[in-house]
């Protein structure tokens, strides 16, 4: 059974990464899934009671790989963590199926109790390099972080979120359990508007709306000044 979910881990490596060209190059050059492996080994260790063996070996783990796992973490099957350096995954957080973390993902927490404070990960969701996601909600399947996106609260299932706080751009429609589109790094880039062309777009329609209105301005008030006129008129020929 270890092999086999061992040999998925590989698979999984390779099918969303093109560089990896062998298992034997997974297994050798790829700090992700080297430091997956420590992680099993030392959560193995730590839901035993070993806790001080367990935070031993995930600390081993950091200092070689550079990615920081905690063994209280519960992590489901096929983890892809591309690049990894400075990947942060906090004591009670927890990651489903076929999930994807590039490099610098935080998995944090907001509070200091000693219950569930990190956030849950859905299967399939994909969180871009750089993204901070702080606090103990969840993010639903197939889910998508942008990069360095800070999210703060809960994201529903199939959506794509960006920014500062993290914003939903591109609802993924319909959301089905067996929607596995990758999505690299989480960034729909053919899916977000130029911010710069919609701020422009944005104020030609305000131009618009206050020409439109300025000629309606200008038409009543040349309206009223013939009236005034014609009344004027009227008077001076009254005997």
């Amino acid at each position: 059974m270890f092999l086999k979910k061992l040999r998925e881990e590989i698979d999984a490596t390779i099918a969303r990464d093109p560089a990896a060209r062998s298992r034997a190059e997974v297994v050798l050059c790829y700090p992700g899934f080297q430091a997956i492996l420590i992680y099993r080994l030392a959560h193995w260790f730590w839901v035993r009671g070993w806790l001080l063996t367990g935070r031993f070996l995930s600390h081993v783990g950091r200092m070689l790989t550079g990615i920081e796992i905690h063994p209280g973490a519960k992590i489901g099957r096929r983890l892809f963590i591309d690049h990894g350096m400075g990947v942060v995954i906090g004591e009670t957080a927890e990651i489903g199926d076929d999930v994807t973390l590039y490099q610098g993902v935080t998995l944090g927490g907001t509070s200091l109790h000693q219950g569930k404070r990190h956030p849950t990960l859905g299967d399939g969701v994909i969180v871009g390099s750089g993204a901070q996601v702080l606090g103990s909600f969840t993010v639903g399947a197939q889910a998508r972080i942008g990069a360095n996106a800070v999210v703060l609260a809960e994201v529903p299932p199939g959506v794509t979120v960006v920014g500062i706080p993290a914003k939903p751009v591109a609802p993924r429609t319909p959301v089905r359990p067996d929607d596995c589109r990758f999505l690299p790094y989480g960034t729909p880039c053919d899916e977000i508007p130029d911010p710069v062309a919609r701020v422009l777009n944005g104020l030609l329609d305000e131009v618009t709306s206050l020409r439109a209105r300025i000629a309606a301005l200008e038409g009543e008030v040349a309206h009223s000044g013939n009236g005034a006129s014609v009344r004027e008129r009227t008077y001076e020929t009254q005997p």
